[in-house]
């Protein structure tokens, strides 16, 4: 990644950005489906920032989704992580366009104050974040959100943090990553005095949890009595006698069968029972 956000080392310590040849790609996923694997993840620290040149044409993280949508053995296909600045609108229409990318997506917004992301060096307002979002839902309405918080990053204010609750509410976030904001050596943040007590940025994280806790609930409860397409990935961690799989929206599905023949493949469940982290259903 060459974003350099004030608060972290990753530049400095794996080096510039770069892109793995688009042919290469396509061929470890070529070989990798005649294994039998039935979905894709496309994963970099800044995935969709991926840019290759060959033979005058240059390739973009929608090349490779559009390619790997019409391989017919694949199933599903994802990516993880992107930057709120190169969610181009060529990327942006594969929620629309390629059948087999799920309305799901992890887009780390880190603040909701602008005065906040302007301090972490994050290259995007909060404005230029939500019309990201309005993009992204006009493409596919049923897109979910997730996303990275840091809670007490130096100099936030009350309000600061307010504006970022503000904005946790007006997307709707289904699930997060969020962290109370610890300094990296050598990171132009580590720099910055921090007057926020670490009992206020506790308080602060915990009501951040709590609230994104609540929409992912209700999202999982909006969830009960429909038909699911999940990938079966494995026995259940809870019983020997049930198996597990993922939904489109990236929800973890635990359901009675013991035949354990059916890991690996798709098969639709119909949701039954929504828990704190997972759900519960029948083939």
């Amino acid at each position: 990644c060459d974003k350099f956000c004030n608060f972290c080392v990753v530049p400095y310590t794996r080096g510039p950005e770069y892109s793995r040849p688009f042919k290469q790609i396509m061929n470890e996923a070529n070989s990798l489906v005649k294994r039998g694997t039935k979905e894709v993840i496309l994963l970099g620290q800044n995935v969709n920032a991926y840019s290759y040149i060959e033979q005058k044409r240059t390739y973009k993280l929608s090349s490779i989704i559009k390619e790997l949508d019409n391989l017919k053995k694949i199933s599903r296909i994802r990516f993880t992580t992107s930057h709120p600045k190169d969610m181009t609108d060529d990327l942006i229409n594969c929620f629309k366009v390629c059948k087999k990318l799920p309305p799901f997506l992890h887009l780390p917004v880190q603040s909701g104050s602008n005065e906040i992301l302007k301090k972490m060096n994050r290259k995007h307002s909060r404005e230029y974040y939500l019309s990201i979002i309005k993009k992204l839902k006009k493409a596919n309405n049923d897109i979910k959100i997730s996303s990275d918080f840091i809670v007490g990053y130096p100099g936030e204010t009350e309000k600061d943090f307010e504006d970022t609750m503000k904005l946790i509410i007006e997307i709707g976030f289904d699930t997060s990553f969020s962290f109370i904001y610890s300094p990296r050596p050598g990171t132009p943040a580590a720099e910055l005095e921090d007057k926020t007590s670490e009992r206020e940025k506790k308080h602060r994280l915990a009501i951040l949890q709590s609230q994104i806790s609540k929409q992912a609930t209700d999202i999982s409860e909006a969830m009960i009595g429909t038909e699911e397409r999940i990938l079966i990935t494995g026995k259940s961690k809870k019983s020997d006698g049930d198996l597990q799989g993922r939904t489109e929206n990236n929800r973890i599905v635990n359901f009675l069968c013991d035949d354990h023949s059916l890991i690996g493949n798709f098969t639709t469940v119909k949701i039954t029972d929504a828990l704190p982290n997972s759900l519960l259903g029948t083939l």
